[in-house]
This record gives C-alpha cells, sequence and structure tokens, in this order.
C-alpha cells in the first residue's frame, strides 16, 4: 500500500514545520507540493531526508509558482514539461512502482476577469488547460496519476454558491467544461468524487479572507487527485483532510491523502 497526498502548501519554506507534522502524523509515502514559492537552491532538502523522502524532485521560482514530488519510494524516471512555453514551474513528474507516471501540477490562477480577449492570464490557464488535454489524450493506455492544484471547481457542489460564482475565476463556464473535457478525453477518474457524492459540498481550499473559514465555510474544491481508468481499482480511501487550515498560519488549501495499493 501507497500513501499519496497532494497540497498547496503556499511557501515551503515558511510553512516546513507543518509539513513536517503532516507527513509524519499521516505516514505520508509521497507528497506533492505545489506553490513552493522558492529557488531550487533553498528547497528544504536535507530536512525532508531525516524524515525518510530520500527521492525528490522540484522545479522552483522565487516567491512564486514552484512544484515539487518527495518521496520515500525510488524515483525510475522523472522530468518535466514546459507547458505554454511560459518557462515557468507549473509541472513535474516522476516515474514510481509499476512503470506508474505520478504527475503534479500548479495550474495559473487566471486573474480576475474570465475573459481570455482582455486578461491575459486568463487566456494562459485555458491554454495550459488545453495543452494538458491533448497531452493526456495519446497516452491513455498509460498508468497514470495526476494530481495538484487545477484551480478550477468543475462540478455544482465544488462551490459554496454556484449561481453567485458563475462569472467568478475558477468557477466559469469555460473553465469547467475545458476541464472536464480534459477528464473525459483522458479517461480520467476523479478520485475524491469517487468517495463523496456528486450532491455533497466537497472543497479543499478557503480564501483567507474569511476571518472564520469554518463557519462561513465559503471554500471551493481546487485541488485535485486523478488516476487513470485501469489505475482505480487499486485505490482504497481518499480523504480532504481539513485540519491543517485551522493550524496556525496555515495555507489556504488543504491536503489530499490517497491510499493505493501499489
Amino acid at each position: 500500500m501507497m500513501r499519496i497526498a497532494t497540497w498547496n502548501i503556499n511557501s515551503v519554506r515558511l510553512r516546513i514545520a507543518q509539513v513536517v507534522r503532516f507527513v509524519e502524523d499521516h505516514k505520508i509515502d509521497i507528497l506533492c507540493l505545489q506553490e513552493t514559492k522558492t529557488p531550487d537552491e533553498f528547497f528544504p532538502k536535507d530536512e525532508l531526508q531525516k524524515f525518510g523522502f530520500q527521492y525528490q524532485y522540484y522545479r522552483g521560482e522565487k516567491s512564486y509558482n514552484g512544484v515539487a514530488i518527495i518521496s520515500k519510494f525510488e524515483f525510475k524516471d522523472y522530468g518535466y514539461i514546459n507547458w505554454c512555453k511560459k518557462h515557468d514551474a507549473r509541472h513535474v513528474f516522476v516515474k514510481i512502482n509499476n512503470n506508474i507516471e505520478l504527475h503534479n501540477f500548479y495550474v495559473p490562477a487566471g486573474g480576475d476577469q474570465p475573459d481570455i480577449s482582455i486578461n491575459p492570464k486568463f487566456k494562459h490557464k485555458i491554454s495550459f488547460i488545453n495543452e494538458m488535454k491533448k497531452y493526456f489524450l495519446s497516452g491513455t493506455k498509460t498508468n497514470k496519476i495526476l494530481v495538484g492544484d487545477l484551480n478550477i471547481a468543475p462540478l455544482e457542489q465544488d462551490v459554496w454558491s454556484h449561481k453567485q460564482l458563475l462569472n467568478v475565476v475558477s468557477h466559469t463556464p469555460i473553465e469547467t467544461e475545458t476541464l472536464l473535457d480534459l477528464i473525459q478525453t483522458g479517461d480520467w477518474i476523479d478520485v475524491m468524487r469517487q468517495f463523496v457524492s456528486h450532491n455533497e459540498k466537497l472543497y479543499s481550499w478557503w480564501s483567507y479572507r474569511n476571518r472564520n473559514w469554518e463557519v462561513s465555510n465559503r471554500g471551493r474544491r481546487l485541488d485535485h487527485f486523478w488516476t487513470s481508468k485501469n489505475l482505480f481499482s487499486l485505490v482504497k480511501s481518499g480523504v480532504i483532510y481539513k485540519d491543517t487550515r485551522s493550524w496556525e498560519k496555515p495555507s489556504d488549501h488543504v491536503p489530499i491523502i490517497v491510499d493505493i495499493d501499489i
């Protein structure tokens, strides 16, 4: 059994103590991080190695973006794709047991205006998802796992108010339709929605603007964990772990933990 988690940590150096607490408390085997916000030379490699994460692959930038995969299992291969030719640190992948590809993404947030004709950030976001769609269309027979902060809440119950957020970036029709098309064309299974009904609210992010996030509960499900269809039978459990949102100086995102029999 392998326990894999994904978490937008919103600065790995600032929250390294939280990362250590989380992986120790929950016996995590592989952790995928987004928004690490640090150049590679300052990634806390040595501290994570002390807790058994001997295998690490990461790409970072100063103050922005950044993705990492830290693991107790050896990587058979690793790399990244330069999506949209932006040369930013938004993707890494590794190959693990049984030649399974594990992809970790930080999709662009998209800015404030959901219009590709006037907002270059939003155009970048939609182009990014469309490039992902083309890439994974050619590899539907490969054993794959895709995780990360995709910055889109695709279903009605993935946001606190479907009607009020229809024109808000992360839940607009062009975003949700593009992401759902990526799931369908890539033969992906949205793991958390196999364990929690589509009719139930499910969030992984709560804004810092909400002083009492738990009472107001105005969340969105921006973080995702998918497997290829042929792998899903090996998935034993999946949970969004909300407790970290109550920790001191938390990330605004919380982790997803999935157990897979590989």
